[in-house]
């Protein structure tokens, strides 16, 4: 069942996102102070491209580099980021079909705002165990 989501999700929004992280990851990778920056947009578009079966979890120890970091993602490009996933959810909320794509899309918004200290891991690595997930995209 994931993978027909993934495939649907990739077909219906999940290309363009992920193309959008890497547009950005690419500009940012262009100014070597922040390719930090570019290697979490790469890292995002991963997941946006292919999201079910994978979750998001804190990193408790991140530190407050994370923090800062985060502060300056929201105002350069998380902001633009979550309009682009508020936008794709209305658009795939159209149909019944896409309802479950556009929640999907949605629990997607908190970590293009804030993508540092947090790490992206299968759902079976939290179900077995040393992880906290935060938001998890699952069926």
């Amino acid at each position: 069942m994931r993978t027909l989501l993934n495939l649907v999700w990739l077909v219906f929004g999940g290309f363009w996102l992920a193309l959008a992280y890497v547009g950005f990851g690419i500009l940012a990778c262009l100014l070597i102070v922040t390719i930090p920056f570019g290697v979490a947009a790469f890292r995002i578009a991963s997941y946006a491209l292919w999201p079910f079966g994978r979750t998001v979890v804190r990193q408790p120890d991140s530190g407050a580099g994370s923090l800062v970091a985060n502060v300056v993602w929201v105002l350069i490009a998380g902001i633009w980021l979550a309009i682009g996933h508020v936008a794709t959810a209305i658009a795939q909320a159209v149909t019944i079909i896409g309802i479950p794509l556009a929640v999907a899309n949605l629990k997607l918004i908190p970590i293009s705002l804030a993508p540092f200290g947090t790490a992206i891991v299968p759902v079976d690595a939290v179900a077995r165990g040393g992880y906290l997930a935060v938001h998890h995209i699952d069926v």
